[in-house]
């Protein structure tokens, strides 16, 4: 690890009071060791993964990390705290602070000595050794390996074939699978027998941290635990042999696991990431009692599909399912936002050139002159609507392969095809999108003979899918959800007066809640579907939502240039920033400053949004483009009205931001007193 940590890196006397600030304290050495090239968008990529998930973990370990193209090389930065630093663990502050930087595109070599580190995190006698070092060359050694450190339990058994292949202070490689040496016997002359799977959002610590985790309790349990840690490495599959002779199954994820089927008919226990670190004998316990109660999962026969097996032992199988529902439409939207982004913005630039009547030009195939505007406005239109006319069908398409993985696209996007054909337009993709992935679960759960599995998922599913969701979409619900589109269409048509305010509101609400998240996507999906079949409600809709979009960004930009003091050195810059990504709608880079003051940020911004939706509705303003921000401000029907609607709510969330920050600000500073700005305005709520 002699590339990735130095004594340069290491800090011994860690004087940050807030996670910001130790991550900013840390990064500065990464700069100063040309490790990375933009602090401050380095620093805004931790905190965009710190709002995923706070990274405390039990025992006093803080692990800030994230993938980013403002790093240059793989590199660990490593603090130590007197006073401890809150990084959100149930147990209290940290005390170690390990700053983990990958580049966007890091290999998997680096990965798998970062994904050693976090193992060796999980060995108690290792952070003892880090909490009494006094040298910060030794310290940076000891993390490296290089210095004598105890057992990590991550290093196979000496003697064993894996023990010739893995360097003094190394874990395994990342992906291979991890068991637990030397289980005692359960009694009946065999010891109980789990395989797990780890995984997180960036791959690089929790999803080893939790595999090391799990396999420690195992030896200590006297169970036989076999982890398959899907990280950014990679994975290698578990022996399907092992799996068959497991007694059961933990899932510990905050990502989709990745096939899943193989795990098919076996006790599940399925929880996220952290209580796979912090609970592992739980799990273990938790494992024993279902195979002893003889509960099996219900996983699909094939692909990365959900399972239909408990909701992890919570108790809340319908909250489960609820997370996995957002998950579906979410794989939908995410692949249906380049089509809008490219074909609407194609369809707004043909409205500039040559006004709203080029929709009704011939077929430049039959019809272009080299030399008139219109020809060209003709030629950007139709390329744009080409691009939209796959709205529906893309949206149908990944919903369906979000559920049930590739054999599930092609009865997805034929679905989504005849909801166009019947005029159930964005209401049809959804459901012919679920429709999709839930007939094609439901075939993957039919035992099959072993030679008719090759063909099953290029042939057999996508035959059988793609016929019934056609007979179901043609047949049974594509004409109600016709009528049912026709009458959303209608009411949008007819909002008028408090109604339209109301529905600007919510859709305000919606945008400014969690910036860019789910709520925000539903919200802008909403209008978009309503783009692909024009109409002056649906333009409405698209001009509200937009203009809410806006509101987070420009207001923290505004706000950290009234009112400097309250806000960090790297948020003011941030905030600089903010402003070309509010004009361009891009309500993301508002997140930052949200993930460091979540209570006082978030209302503040939800109330402009809530103000600008209203407004905008009112005006009656109109957009034809789904994206653009204030570029596309030509399209928009009462520009004038429009931006003075952005003004308001910006005007709104800003005085909001500033007067909860400047009263957290006197409540947290007695008279006489003066805090470090770092301390004063970094700590989250």
């Amino acid at each position: 690890m002699s590339e990735l940590i130095t004594a340069e890196l290491v800090d011994l006397d860690l004087s940050a009071a807030t996670k910001d600030a130790a991550a900013r304290s840390l990064a500065e050495r990464m700069v100063a060791a040309h490790r990375v090239t933009d602090l401050d968008g380095f620093l805004a990529d931790v905190a965009a993964r710190e709002a995923q998930m706070p990274t405390g973990l039990d025992g006093g370990i803080g692990i800030p990390h994230c993938r980013s193209e403002h790093v240059s090389a793989p590199t660990l930065a490593f603090g130590r705290s007197a006073r401890g630093i809150d990084f959100g663990a149930a147990d209290g502050p940290a005390d170690l602070i390990f700053l983990i930087a990958a580049p966007a595109g890091a290999d998997d070599d680096h990965l798998t000595i970062l994904s050693g580190l976090a193992r060796r995190l999980m060995d108690p006698e290792f952070t003892a050794a880090l909490r009494a070092g006094d040298d910060p060359g030794t310290v940076a050694a000891l993390i490296r390996g290089e210095e004598p450190a105890p057992e990590t339990g991550a290093a196979p058994e000496a003697g064993t074939p894996e023990a010739a292949d893995v360097p003094e202070g190394k874990a395994p490689e990342a992906g291979a699978p991890e068991r637990a040496a030397s289980p005692a016997d359960d009694g009946d002359g065999a010891p109980f027998r789990i395989v797990a799977v780890t995984s997180c959002p960036t791959g690089i610590a929790h999803t080893y941290m939790a595999a090391e985790s799990l396999t420690a309790a195992g030896r200590a349990e006297g169970v036989e635990v076999t982890v398959e840690t899907q990280g950014s490495a990679g994975f290698s599959k578990l022996d399907p042999a092992v799996i068959a002779a497991a007694d059961a199954v933990i899932w510990a994820h905050d990502v989709e696991v990745r096939e899943k089927a193989r795990f098919r008919g076996k006790p599940l226990v399925d929880v996220g990431v952290k209580a796979g670190i912090n609970r592992p004998a739980e799990l273990i316990a938790e494992a024993r009692r279902k195979a002893e109660r003889g509960e099996i999962s219900a996983a699909p026969e094939g692909g990365d599909g959900p399972e239909a097996g408990d909701g992890g032992g919570s108790g809340a199988d319908g909250a489960h399912f609820g997370v996995r529902l957002r998950t579906y439409l979410m794989s939908g939207v995410s692949y249906m936002v380049p089509f809008v982004a490219a074909g609407g913005l194609l369809i707004a630039l043909s409205f500039a050139i040559g006004g709203y009547e080029i929709a009704d030009a011939k077929s430049v195939a039959d019809h272009f002159v080299w030399g008139q505007a219109d020809s060209w406005a003709a030629l950007l239109n139709q390329i744009g609507s080409a691009a939209f006319g796959f709205l529906v069908p893309v949206l149908a398409g990944y919903i369906a392969y979000g559920m049930a993985d590739r054999p599930a696209l092609v009865p997805g996007f034929v679905g989504g095809a005849i909801a166009l054909t019947v005029e159930a337009g964005f209401l049809g993709g959804l459901v012919a999108g679920l429709l999709a992935g839930a007939v094609v679960m439901a075939i993957q759960r039919v035992p099959v003979h072993p030679t008719l599995r090759g063909i099953m998922p290029v042939l057999v599913i996508p035959l059988i899918a793609s016929a019934v969701v056609g007979f179901l979409m043609f047949i049974v619900v594509g004409k109600p959800i016709a009528a049912l589109q026709g009458a959303l269409t209608d009411w949008l048509n007819g909002l008028s007066g408090s109604n339209a305010v109301i529905l600007g509101v919510v859709l305000g609400l919606m945008m400014c809640f969690d910036m860019g998240g789910p709520l925000n996507k539903v919200a802008y999906a909403f209008a978009v579907g309503g783009l692909a079949d024009p109409t002056d409600g649906s333009l409405k809709v698209m001009a509200a939502v937009m203009a809410a979009g806006m509101v987070p960004p420009l207001a923290l930009a505004l706000a950290t240039t009234v009112r400097k003091k309250l806000f960090t050195r790297t948020e003011r810059e941030n905030g600089r920033a903010a402003w070309v990504l509010g004009a361009s709608f891009i309500t993301e880079g508002a997140i930052p400053f949200a993930a460091a003051d979540p209570l006082r940020v978030i209302p503040s911004v939800m109330a402009g949004g809530a103000v600008t939706g209203a407004l905008s509705m009112a005006f009656g303003c109109t957009l034809r483009a789904p994206h653009g921000g204030i570029f596309v401000v030509p399209l928009i029907g009462e520009p004038f009205l429009y931006l003075l609607a952005i003004a308001a709510g910006t005007l709104v969330a800003t005085a909001l931001v500033v007067l909860l920050k400047g009263a957290r600000r006197k409540a947290a500073v007695p008279a006489g007193e003066a805090a470090a700005p770092e301390a004063r305005v970094g700590a989250t709520a």
